[in-house]
């Protein structure tokens, strides 16, 4: 992505530091608790991850609140994991994975509990699940726990010697004993049909859109991070069976997303960007707006999140539009089969979106992405340096190449809606 010293408006970015994985995005009291994977003073990962804080009262205007959690007592990294808030006493119980250094692709899951209802601050608390000794195991991360009838269910990303990725399936009562199920489900990095998987599936999770369970996972193979990929099918006494296998975000972007329910209940996905780089600032990475997810048959289908257009303002037809450091834009076009859109500043073709032979093409700063796409209506959201696509068929991520303060001649074969996204008064 680019390099440009520009704080995008609505993909949460930290004051300074590193960010990666998003992370128990939750809503509380009115207002929304987002985590995120964080190493402060640095805009390169470590494994000395903490656990950043923000809270907003919608899914738009984060507040950053600072550190929930940080290495110590035992954790030479606080990486990824999950909160569990108990349905009738309101108690939330943080699971995450402890790491040790230099051997931490092999981790431990500890809870933490918050010291008020702020959720500023965490204690932590005692080391619930180790790698089961029946496992021959590359890797062992990202606990994601959540209810299921009258148990507690936790998925372990996992992948197995041999070149098998799963994910490890643990059951509770309490929150505090956890019970090895076996795998919930698992994929060889050898199965290439419908939809390749990897050899790790990096934050695992399994939730239900209208009857009918989705798993999600995040492809990694030999430390190279690849895209999220999902199942669909069914989920009984912890096992997970596929009926389908696609893939959900292409580009060079999109990474470790996290499943939240929103206020009213609606499944959501909100997902790390990665390549972002502000060096003036010291500050590297992005989170994405938050996405709606719906199922129609077996395409998982991921959309800006309804939230996002309390914060539009006019729009028009036209073919220009000034992308100023304090706002960003929607556009919306028809994806047809024979049509073509580009982004031009200074007479250069910084975005282009081609739709061609079934398949839409995009391509910015020399890397080029595609999907089948042969008709309906494309989304693109461009806030700063950060763009986001969103398709019938998938969702991407790319860098927008675009300068701040600049005008962006918009040249399209099919009519474009612009509309502008600013922020409130507060």
């Amino acid at each position: 992505m680019s390099k440009l010293p520009l704080r995008p408006e609505f993909h949460f970015t930290p004051h300074q530091g590193w960010i990666n994985d998003p992370l128990a995005l939750t809503y509380k009291d009115g207002r929304y608790h987002l985590f995120y994977q964080y190493v402060p003073g640095s805009t390169v990962w470590g494994p000395n991850c903490h656990w950043g804080h923000a809270t907003s009262t919608d899914l738009m205007s984060w507040t950053e609140e600072g550190v929930a959690i940080a290495p110590g007592e035992g954790d030479d990294g606080i990486w990824s994991g999950s909160i569990a808030v108990h349905p009738e006493t309101g108690d939330a119980t943080m699971f995450y994975t402890s790491v040790s250094v230099p051997d931490f692709g092999i981790g431990r899951v500890r809870q933490a509990f918050p010291t008020d209802d702020t959720w500023n601050t965490w204690t932590k608390g005692d080391f619930v699940v180790d790698v089961p000794a029946e496992l021959d195991t590359i890797a062992f991360r990202d606990p994601f726990v959540f209810r299921d009838g009258e148990k507690w269910r936790m998925l372990v990303g996992t992948g197995l010697r041999g070149g098998t990725a799963a994910a490890t399936s643990f059951s509770a009562t309490d929150l505090n004993k956890w019970d090895y199920d076996g795998l919930a489900a698992q994929r060889s990095g050898s199965e290439t049909s419908q939809v390749w998987t990897g050899t790790l599936w990096e934050c695992p999770q399994i939730f239900e859109i209208d009857g009918r369970s989705v798993l999600v996972t995040s492809v990694w193979e030999d430390d190279v991070l690849h895209y999220v990929a999902y199942g669909i099918g069914t989920y009984e006494d912890g096992k997970f069976k596929a009926e389908s296998w696609g893939q959900l975000t292409y580009g060079s972007g999109y990474y470790a997303p996290s499943f939240f329910r929103d206020k009213d209940g609606a499944p959501g996905l909100i997902f790390w960007i990665r390549g972002y780089l502000d060096e003036t600032a010291g500050r590297a990475s992005a989170l994405s707006i938050p996405h709606r997810l719906r199922l129609i048959g077996n395409t998982l289908i991921s959309e800006p999140h309804p939230d996002l257009a309390a914060y539009e303002g006019s729009s028009d037809q036209g073919s220009e539009f000034h992308l100023a450091a304090d706002n960003a834009y929607i556009l919306t076009w028809d994806g047809t089969e024979k049509a073509s859109l580009q982004l031009i500043q200074e007479d250069v073709q910084q975005v282009t979106v081609t739709g061609k032979a079934g398949t839409l093409y995009i391509a910015t700063g020399g890397d080029e992405q595609h999907i089948d796409h042969t008709h309906g209506r494309v989304t693109m959201i461009i806030d700063g340096p950060i763009l986001e696509l969103f398709t019938s068929r998938g969702t991407f991520a790319l860098g927008s190449g675009l300068q701040a303060d600049q005008k962006v001649t918009v040249d399209s074969t099919a009519p474009v809606l612009v509309r502008q996204l600013s922020r409130k008064d507060e």
